[in-house]
Order: structure tokens, then C-alpha cells, then sequence
């Protein structure tokens, strides 16, 4: 293989590596804003329930001065009621108590089921905050682990710029000008393997038999006819013998 082609198999393969690593730096932001979301979310989810439980705590202490109310009037018409001195009155005071014995009823019976409800909404505060210290222990492990590939991916996006440097000078300038100006136009892929049956493996277009024959020998710079990369070929691996002495008969 010439030594142009062989150098710019290695660069592309460094390009590889700085965009795949310069990808996943400029997302490290977004991955960590991910994470806080979802900690937020559950932070939502606890107040959420919480204002829940408060709104029916209030509901039910305004249920409960009415209640109050009632029970007053309720006792105020039964402390009245031995002082009436006529029939029409006595029926009168009766019927007031029965009306606020009813409204008395009525109101404790929704004390009731708002006790019932915070009961229910309390134990939905729990959950909810036993959720948020699990997302949260999740995110703590969750970031360490993405702080640990960050710095793993820094170190081997410079690796790869300085290796990327130490290559370049080495190289003809007529070669990195085709690999750069092909790569521009190609989203950063310049180099593409030729396949033992003639396709180009990034565009998928059959080579001429011509070129074909010229890109499987390796020793100068052919490109491919419809998306213009720079063209190799890896020969297939020698077929392996048989053993004659397994083969013999005895």
C-alpha cells in the first residue's frame, strides 16, 4: 500500500475519533440539563402533592368553623328551646333545631371524607418523596458516571488532536488538501473501503471494473466515481490449508 494511501486511512480514523469525541463533548451539557430536569421533575411531583394536601387541609378547616357555626346555633335553639311558652312556637324552635341537626350532619359528613382524602393524599406525599430520594441517589450515581466518560473523552479527543498533529507533517500536502476538501463536503468522511464485490461501503455504488482493479492494488490515490471519497482495499485473509498429515490415510 503506498505510504500516501496508508496515512490517510490512520487520519481518517483519527478524524473519526475527534468528531465522535467533539459530538459527545458539545452534548455533555445537554445530558447534565437532562438530568436536572428530571430531578426537578420529581422535586415538582413532591410539591405538587404536597399543595394537594394542604388545599384539602384548608378545605377541611372551613368545613369545620361551619361545622362549628351550626353546632352553636344547634345549641343555642336546644338551651331556648324549655323557655318557649306557646304550642306554635315550641314547633317553630323544633323545626329550627331539625334544620340545623341537617346542616350539621351534612357538613361533618364532608369533614369525614376530607379526612379520609388528606389520609389518602399524605400517603401520596410519601411515595413521592420516597420516589424523589431514589431519582436523586439515580442522578448522583448517573452523574459520576457521566463525569468519569467526560474525562475519558476529553483525554482521548486531545490524544487524537495531538496524534492528528504528529501525522500531518508527515503527509504530502496534495494528499491532505483531497482528504480535507473531500471531508468538507462529505460530513468529515474522506476514506471509504472498497468491498471484495466492487461497492463503495459509504455510498453504496458499484466501482467501474477499471477503477475497481486499480483501487484493489492499492499503491495510488483512486476515488470513487459518485461521492469523489478516497478509495482502498483490504484483501481478503489468505485461505487456510488443509492438513495433509489429518488428510492421509492411515
Amino acid at each position: 500500500m503506498s505510504p500516501d494511501l496508508t496515512s490517510l486511512i490512520e487520519l481518517q480514523r483519527i478524524d473519526t475519533i475527534i468528531g465522535e469525541a467533539r459530538r459527545a463533548v458539545a452534548a455533555h451539557p445537554a445530558r447534565l440539563d437532562a438530568m436536572d430536569q428530571r430531578l426537578s421533575a420529581a422535586t415538582q411531583a413532591v410539591q405538587v402533592a404536597k399543595d394537594r394536601l394542604q388545599a384539602c387541609q384548608d378545605a377541611r378547616r372551613v368545613l369545620e368553623k361551619e361545622a362549628a357555626v351550626f353546632q352553636g346555633r344547634l345549641s343555642k335553639y336546644r338551651e331556648q328551646l324549655p323557655s318557649v311558652k306557646t304550642n306554635r312556637e315550641y314547633q317553630a324552635m323544633q323545626k329550627e333545631i331539625e334544620v340545623a341537626e341537617q346542616e350539621l350532619g351534612a357538613v361533618e359528613e364532608k369533614v369525614l371524607e376530607s379526612m379520609v382524602e388528606a389520609d389518602g393524599l399524605a400517603a401520596d406525599v410519601k411515595a413521592a418523596e420516597s420516589a424523589l430520594a431514589a431519582e436523586r441517589q439515580d442522578l448522583d450515581r448517573e452523574k459520576a458516571a457521566l463525569q468519569e466518560e467526560f474525562s475519558k473523552t476529553t483525554a482521548t479527543l486531545e490524544a487524537a488532536l495531538r496524534a492528528r498533529a504528529d501525522l500531518i507533517p508527515g503527509m504530502s500536502a496534495t494528499a491532505v488538501a483531497l482528504f480535507e476538501q473531500v471531508a468538507r463536503v462529505r460530513k468529515g468522511i474522506a476514506v471509504s473501503e472498497a468491498t471484495r464485490d466492487g461497492l463503495c461501503t459509504e455510498c453504496h455504488v458499484r466501482l467501474r471494473p477499471q477503477v475497481f482493479q486499480l483501487v484493489r492494488q492499492n499503491d495510488s490515490i483512486m476515488q470513487c466515481d459518485s461521492c469523489r471519497r478516497i478509495l482502498y482495499y483490504v484483501p481478503p485473509p489468505p485461505a487456510e490449508q488443509p492438513d495433509a498429515s489429518a488428510a492421509s490415510p492411515s
